[in-house]
C-alpha cells in the first residue's frame, strides 16, 4: 500500500532504437527506485499502436470524475495507468493512495479500508483513519478489487451510495470526496457469474473500463521499454554507455515475456549484472523457456494434437455415467489439478485460473486440499 500524493511521469523517451525513432510517451512510478523487489510495473511506454489507442483512451475518460476498471495481468503497469488518470483529472492536487486489496484478511480489510475507533477490537490501541479518509479529496486506487470478500463488498457499495464512511467501532458517518479507480487480473463479469462479486457493486465501479494488453500483444513497447530499463540500470550501477546488439534486440522481440514489463525490467537488470563490455548481447539475456503459465504437454492417445478434443472425449464419458453432483465433482478436479500443477502456490494457480486467490482458496479449504488456517 502506497499513500503518496506524487503520481506516475509522464515523458518523452529518448529515441535509442529503429523501434523508437520517434517521441514515445513514457510513464514511470515517482517511486520506482525503492520497488527492487516489487512485481509491480515501473515504467510504461506508448509507441505501439495498442498502447497509442490506450492512452488516447485514458487522455479522453481522465477529466471527468467517473470511477474506472482497469484490467490487466500482474506487471502489465495498472497503477501508472491508474496514476496517470489521477494526475489528468481535477484531482490531481489531492492524494492518490493506493491499496492492495488481496494483501489482507476480511476483518483487516474493513479497518484498513474504513478505520477503528480505539476499543474496536483486541490490540486497537488508538483510533485510525481507514484509507478513504486518507484518499479524501483524491483518488483511491484499489488495486486487484476481485480479491474482496463479500461481506467487504457489501461495506464498499454502501460507501460509494452514501459518499461516507462509518468507521470500525463507530456509529458517526464520515463525509467523504473520492473517485475510485479499481484495478483487477481477472474478469469480474465471471466471478459475479460464479457468485463471488457483486453485481450491483460490478455496475457501480464499472462506469469506464480500461484494459491493458499483455506485453506481448504489443511488441513494438518492447525494445523502448528495455532502452528505458537500460539507461535507468547502469545509472544505478555507474555504469557509462551501454548498448543492446542486434542478436540482443531479436531475441527480446521475441520472447513471449509472461511476466510482462516486469519480467523485461528483471531481464535488462540481470543482463548488466553479467555483462562485461558496453553490448548487451542475446546470451546475457537468461529468458524463461516456459513461455505461458500452463502450457500442457502433449496429450498420449489419439488427440495428442488437440487437448479440449481429449477432454471432450472424457466428459462425454462422465455424461454417460449420470454421477449425481458431476458439474460440482469436474469444477472440484480442475482446482486441485490446477494446484497441484502450480506447485501448490495459490497465486500461481488462481493466475492459470483467471480467477482471484480468494475463490482459489476458499474451494482448496472446502474440499480439504488445504487448511482454513493457511
Amino acid at each position: 500500500m502506497n499513500a503518496s500524493n506524487r503520481s506516475a511521469h509522464l515523458y518523452a523517451l529518448p529515441s535509442s532504437t529503429e523501434a523508437a525513432r520517434t517521441v514515445t510517451p513514457l510513464l514511470t512510478l515517482p517511486h520506482a527506485r525503492k520497488l527492487g523487489t516489487s512485481i509491480r510495473a515501473t515504467a510504461q511506454v506508448f509507441h505501439d499502436p495498442v498502447s497509442v489507442a490506450l492512452l488516447e483512451r485514458v487522455q479522453m475518460v481522465a477529466p471527468s470524475d467517473a470511477n474506472v476498471v482497469i484490467i490487466g495481468a500482474t506487471g502489465t503497469g495498472k497503477e501508472l495507468i491508474a496514476r496517470h488518470v489521477h494526475e489528468l483529472s481535477s484531482r490531481r492536487g489531492g492524494p492518490f493512495v493506493a491499496v492492495n486489496c488481496g494483501a489482507f484478511s476480511e476483518n483487516l480489510a474493513e479497518s484498513e479500508l474504513f478505520g477503528h475507533e480505539k476499543g474496536a477490537f483486541t490490540g486497537a490501541i488508538a483510533h485510525k483513519a481507514g484509507w478513504f479518509e486518507a484518499a479524501n479529496g483524491g483518488t483511491l486506487f484499489l488495486d486487484e478489487i476481485g480479491d474482496l470478500p463479500l461481506a467487504i463488498q457489501v461495506k464498499l457499495l454502501r460507501v460509494l451510495q452514501e459518499r461516507e464512511v462509518v468507521r470500525l467501532g463507530s456509529r458517526r458517518s464520515i463525509p467523504i470526496d473520492v473517485r475510485i479507480i479499481a484495478a483487477t487480473n481477472v474478469r469480474l463479469q465471471d466471478a459475479v457469474a460464479a457468485g463471488h462479486f457483486r453485481q450491483d457493486l460490478y455496475y457501480r465501479l464499472q462506469v469506464v473500463q480500461l484494459t491493458i494488453p499483455r506485453l506481448r500483444e504489443r511488441p513494438e513497447d518492447i525494445l523502448p521499454l528495455a532502452y528505458h530499463f537500460l539507461d535507468e540500470y547502469r545509472q544505478r550501477l555507474g555504469y557509462g554507455a551501454r548498448g543492446i546488439d542486434a542478436e540482443g534486440e531479436r531475441k527480446l522481440r521475441s520472447h513471449d515475456w509472461p511476466g510482462n514489463i516486469r519480467e523485461l525490467e528483471n531481464a535488462i537488470h540481470h543482463a548488466l549484472l553479467i555483462c562485461q563490455d558496453e553490448q548487451l548481447r542475446a546470451e546475457h539475456f537468461h529468458l524463461s523457456h516456459v513461455e505461458r503459465l500452463g502450457t500442457a504437454q502433449p496429450v498420449v492417445g489419439s488427440h495428442a494434437d488437440d487437448p479440449l478434443q481429449a477432454l471432450e472425449q472424457v466428459l462425454q464419458s462422465l455424461f454417460n455415467q449420470s454421477q449425481a453432483g458431476l458439474f460440482e465433482k469436474i469444477e472440484d478436479t480442475v482446482f486441485r489439478t490446477a494446484f497441484e500443477f502450480c506447485e501448490r502456490n495459490q497465486v500461481q494457480a488462481a493466475r492459470l485460473l483467471d480467477i482471484s486467490r480468494n475463490v482459489l482458496r476458499a474451494r482448496l479449504i472446502r474440499t480439504g486440499q488445504i487448511s482454513a488456517l493457511k
